[in-house]
């Protein structure tokens, strides 16, 4: 688990706790010699992780579409910069050449591209850690609403045990180390029998 990818916001936020949780990732990242992936930017929390990851010498790498570069926010001082035409290709990129993924505080954007990582895990089109880090308690509405969404019968226990929450670094990273994927035949399985259940009541 070397290649690390992280989802977070194109602002810094409020509070200056956010951007000091980013540097103690990046920290925790560096003492396990992990290579960046993340969005490209040269802005907010993005710039914060990248820049700390360079000052520890480490490899980032920044995958950013054309029409965002044009606009000059992407970061001239990282590894390698993947330039790419939609948006949607930077985020199959990112799935790709990732080993594990970790949201930080953000905004749409953040929660589109991490939301994409779970549905991937889920529908078995990839087995990698996925993780939240909750700083502050950023994701806990999230997490609520994914509580919910069990309770209520939409979302899998066994899909929401796999995402990991913590607002401690090296606590999240040792989760991911540990991750082990569900299978897609045994919720797959438990849909058909839902759907017999359905007709035979009907």
């Amino acid at each position: 688990m070397k290649n690390i990818c992280v989802f977070c916001g194109s602002s810094m936020g409020f509070d200056r706790r956010y951007a000091e949780a980013a540097r103690r990732l990046a920290d925790v990242l560096a003492d396990n010699e992990c290579l960046l992936y993340y969005g490209g930017g040269t802005v907010g929390i993005m710039k914060v992780i990248a820049d700390r990851m360079l000052e520890r010498g480490c490899k980032v790498v920044g995958v950013m579409p054309d029409f965002l570069l044009d606009h000059e926010i992407g970061h001239p001082g990282i590894t390698e910069m993947i330039p790419t035409a939609t948006m949607a290709e930077r985020k199959e990129i990112l799935l790709r050449e990732s080993d594990a993924f970790i949201a930080l505080a953000g905004g749409f954007g953040t929660l589109d591209e991490f939301s994409e990582v779970v549905v991937a895990d889920q529908l078995h089109l990839m087995e990698k850690p996925m993780a939240l880090y909750n700083t502050l308690g950023y994701y806990d509405g999230l997490v609520q609403w994914i509580d919910r969404g069990v309770r209520d019968g939409f979302i899998r226990q066994d899909h929401y045990n796999n995402l990991i929450v913590s607002d401690d670094p090296a606590v999240l990273f040792g989760k991911m180390k540990e991750y082990k994927p569900v299978k897609i035949d045994k919720w797959i399985k438990d849909l058909k029998e839902e759907r017999l259940e359905l007709k035979d009541k009907s």
